[in-house]
């Protein structure tokens, strides 16, 4: 089974990154971006068939490795 889990900042919490990338796109000319946000996006392979116990095994390991909870959200999508 495949996932995809979707790291993203809280709203609020300051991306300097995404402030530079979005200056850098502006400086090459592409006018009207506005507001970039960066994240990490995993893509996971998943042994099994239950998607439960798919979403459960993701979660902690979203809780334990992936995302700082206390600045990030996160987000599973299985397939």
């Amino acid at each position: 089974m495949k996932a995809r889990i979707i790291v993203t900042l809280k709203t609020g919490v300051l991306d300097p990154q995404g402030k530079a990338i979005e200056a850098a796109l502006t400086s090459f000319g592409l006018s009207g971006v506005d507001g970039v946000r960066q994240g990490k996006v995993f893509d996971v392979e998943i042994a099994g068939d239950d998607r439960a116990a798919a979403e459960a095994t993701l979660k902690a390991a979203c809780e334990k490795l992936l995302a700082n909870t206390v600045v990030e959200n996160y987000a599973i999508e299985i397939a």
